[in-house]
């Protein structure tokens, strides 16, 4: 609707399919679109093997949602759609959406020393994947973000309220007026915090915390410093059931494209990064490695 709303014009395809995607940007010279991780990665894949290109000097803004966009697809975007202002948002159907915005790269105020720019206070080694989970940006200006927690800590369930939220369910009766329905926080199902710039830092689902020998450890975290490791492209953790621990951890790992790992050693800085922080978790005895296609092309990571 807001494209349609400023005069523009949408490209509509039955399915995706990113061949015929690659060949539509061309086509119908697009400015812009909306994808997902796993859609940017078979985008990436196609254009990455032709050999003329047009659609990098035409795109100009690409949203990412369902997801963090991983660090090698993040770089692989700079290279292959240099003119785009890049933007990842974090939300929920529930609230229209987006609650969040965060600037991953802008061609405009790129830099030689930097090779993608990070929006506000977000500026690390390591971008917006860090142990205290993935940074989703700054509340858009008509959205109210708070974390409820439930002791003295900084991290707990993100809340929101405002005229952004739905009127209800489809099966509920309407029982608020549309001035209280603003007074009312909505509860995401997500665990997070916010930092000292307002950042909205995203650690994981309410539902989704792993058991392990008494502790509460969240998949965000442990994957977040997976993803420090140059040879993992992306990840997922998950808990397998322990007699002795309730749950062990273990990470379906997909490898960076033409990374070999036994050709690599143990004895890089990355290799120690990851198991020094690893240790924390306990998780040094706990953790397998499966090479596996791990993403749905439908968007997110599956759980089920």
């Amino acid at each position: 609707m807001a494209m349609l709303m400023v005069g523009g014009c949408h490209v509509f395809m039955p399915k995706f399919d990113a061949e015929l995607a690659v060949d539509a940007i061309e086509q119908h010279t697009v400015t812009s679109f909306i994808t997902v991780p796993a859609i940017m990665a078979s985008l990436i894949s196609i254009v990455r093997h032709k050999e003329t290109w047009k659609g990098g000097e035409l795109v100009k803004k690409i949203l990412n949602g369902g997801g963090s966009l991983s660090l090698e697809l993040i770089k692989d975007s700079n290279i292959f759609f240099h003119k785009a202002k890049l933007i990842s948002a974090y939300g929920m159907t529930e609230a229209c959406s987006s609650l969040t915005f965060l600037t991953l790269y802008d061609p405009m105020q790129k830099t030689t020393s930097r090779p993608f720019q990070t929006y506000g206070e977000v500026e690390s080694k390591h971008l917006i994947h860090q142990p205290q989970g993935v940074c989703v940006g700054k509340a858009a200006p008509h959205v109210e973000l708070k974390i409820c927690t439930d002791s003295s800590g900084d991290t707990g369930r993100i809340l929101t309220r405002g005229p952004h939220l739905m009127v209800r369910y489809w099966d509920q009766t309407l029982t608020t007026s549309s001035n209280q329905r603003n007074e009312v926080w909505l509860d995401t199902g997500d665990i997070g915090s916010m930092d000292c710039h307002g950042n909205l830092w995203l650690l994981g689902r309410t539902n989704g915390r792993i058991k392990s020998g008494g502790e509460n450890i969240y998949p965000e975290e442990v994957e977040a410093i997976l993803l420090v490791h140059p040879g993992v492209a992306n990840v997922v953790i998950v808990g397998i059931p322990d007699a002795r621990f309730t749950e062990l951890v273990a990470a379906c790992i997909q490898p960076s494209e033409n990374w070999q790992w036994l050709e690599h050693s143990t004895s890089n800085e990355e290799y120690h990064l990851s198991k020094k922080n690893l240790q924390q978790y306990c998780l040094e005895n706990s953790l397998s490695r499966f090479v596996s296609q791990i993403l749905l092309m439908i968007v997110k990571l599956d759980f089920d």
